[in-house]
């Protein structure tokens, strides 16, 4: 094994900026490849990246002991200029990861399917978060205190730690509720997809003004005036609003300039929708709002208003996602010691079962006491709160600022993402099966043609599934009635495709592929699916 560390080190010598980038495309490279092999073991693919990053980060590997990292930063040499300057780095790095993440998340989020659920998703994504990360840093600092006497912990300290872990990972929840082997009943999909694809900036934001309230504490030895967390909720309001604004303007805006400004060449569209991201994040950044709320909103508004290269635009966008998910949680893996891990493996089992048994149920029950899910469904949403990249990317934040106790933090948040995604993301469509909340899941087959919003094609393309008991089963396409303007293009049938011809006879279960503008969608759908 020695001897494969010593190649590794010769062949991608990480001093070298070809050999750095040579093991960051291996590294990459090996992560996508192993999401097919996750699936077929049934893992879940972040704990993959991890994996794979926490590999790349030993020093025998490397070369340089990025595990090391955090003990530096709340040590004695904490002065240490290389091991800030990575911090650093990770921290920026991680940032954009998630802002690209959640911009995917919302153009991929359709306004008509979480309209219904939009208040509840909103609870939970604000109030929610709050209160989880408040009821955590309560119990914790209680707990703490009687387990583990020996530790000087105080409480804003474990508040800290509660909002750090306070929010649903978009990337791991995304990544398993888009997944082929998960169908969900009724509203509970949209409803977790908007929770965790807006809960993120709350996280955030009381992180970095809990980070605030720690590092006044360290420096003046003094418990800060309870009456300061009293200010968080107008500042929230205000970060947020500004978030909200500059991403609806942004996406406005962004929206308008890809159906003006025609392009000579295709791949500037998508070069546009890299901007797009960092032009959002990085603006409201500097307004003193929260990026990750303006990012979710201006994918949002993009996603759910045609422009040229809409499609395109979000497949691109897709792919970029992942990408972010391998950079993000390969690099969380770089800073990971398991041995230091597992030495705090009792606190942070402490604080997993407080946040997946007591707060997490407890803040769901609450922001859905008079929503119209049912006991069943309120249970199987408090279980679905999935910690993944972003909760170790806000544990970085402490890190950066050289926090007291941060290392041991950073270990924690550790060990209760690996307990979360493990015994939540594996446990989450045996749970649906026994509460009878699970909808049968109807393979995607890749389709042999695509079309493109172009600005000399003002039609759109739309796939209708035709019912057991439709009128339309059983009849030649001829004789459906469709709207004029209604053109059906293709038919899916079992896992295969058949070209359609009037002639063709529609069986239960197709799914239609047709093209035409809106109205006459719309008309087509009503009447394909009418049982007669």
């Amino acid at each position: 094994m020695s001897t494969f560390f010593q190649f590794c080190q010769t062949l991608f010598d990480l001093s070298n900026p070809s050999g750095a980038a040579a093991a960051a495309s291996i590294l990459i490279l090996i992560c996508a490849c192993s999401s097919k092999i996750s699936s077929k073991i049934h893992l879940p693919v972040l704990l993959v990246f991890l994996g794979v990053g926490i590999i790349a980060g030993m020093k025998e590997f490397s070369g340089f002991d990025f595990k090391a990292v955090p003990s530096i930063l709340t040590s004695s040499q904490a002065g240490d200029k290389t091991a800030f300057g990575i911090i650093n780095t990770a921290s920026l790095i991680g940032s954009f990861a998630m802002a690209y993440i959640l911009f995917s998340g919302g153009f991929s989020t359709r306004w008509s399917e979480v309209k219904d659920v939009l208040l509840s998703g909103l609870l939970l994504s604000t109030a929610g978060v709050l209160l989880t990360a408040l009821l955590v840093g309560c119990s914790a600092f209680y707990l703490i205190s009687l387990l583990f006497p020996n530790q000087n912990i105080s409480f804003s300290w474990c508040f800290l730690l509660g909002a750090i872990i306070s929010s649903t990972d978009a990337a791991a929840v995304f990544s398993i509720l888009r997944s082929k082997s998960v169908g969900l009943k009724g509203d509970l999909k949209p409803l977790l997809e908007l929770e965790s694809g807006s809960n993120d900036p709350m996280a955030a934001f009381l992180t970095i003004f809990l980070i605030g309230i720690v590092a006044y504490e360290n420096q003046t030895g003094m418990a800060a005036n309870p009456s300061v967390y009293l200010k968080i909720i107008p500042q929230f309001l205000i970060k947020m609003s500004i978030g909200l604004g500059v991403g609806l303007f942004v996406g406005w805006l962004i929206v308008k300039l890809y159906n003006w400004i025609d392009f000579d060449y295709d791949g500037l569209y998508y070069v546009l929708a890299v901007a797009t991201v960092m032009i959002s994040y990085s603006v409201t950044e500097c307004l003193n709002g929260n990026g990750f709320m303006a990012v979710y909103v201006t994918g949002l508004y993009m996603g759910n208003h045609r422009f040229l290269f809409h499609n395109g635009v979000g497949r691109f966008s897709d792919g970029m996602a992942w990408l972010m998910q391998v950079v993000l949680f390969s690099m969380l893996g770089l800073f990971a010691d398991f041995r230091e891990v597992w030495e705090s493996r009792w606190m942070g089992m402490t604080a997993a079962c407080i946040l997946m048994f007591f707060a997490r149920p407890v803040a769901t029950f609450f922001c859905l006491t008079n929503s119209r899910f049912s006991l069943k469904e309120r249970l199987l949403i408090s279980w679905v709160g999935l910690r993944g990249g972003a909760p170790i990317m806000l544990a970085i934040l402490p890190l950066a600022k050289g926090l007291a106790y941060s290392d041991q933090m950073f270990n924690i948040v550790f060990f209760i993402v690996i307990t979360s995604v493990v015994a939540q993301g594996t446990t989450l469509m045996p749970l649906a099966k026994l509460l009878k909340l699970d909808s049968p899941i109807r393979d995607e087959v890749r389709r042999p043609i695509q079309f493109e919003e172009t600005n000399n094609l003002s039609e759109v393309t739309s796939d209708v599934l035709i019912p057991e008991h439709s009128f339309a089963a059983e009849k030649p396409i001829l004789a459906l009635g469709l709207p004029q303007g209604a053109h059906v293009l293709l038919i899916r049938r079992g896992n295969g495709f058949v070209m359609p011809q009037g002639s063709t006879v529609i069986q239960p279960g197709d799914q239609l592929m047709i093209m035409g503008n809106q109205d006459v969608l719309d008309k087509a759908e009503r009447l394909l699916t009418d049982n007669g």
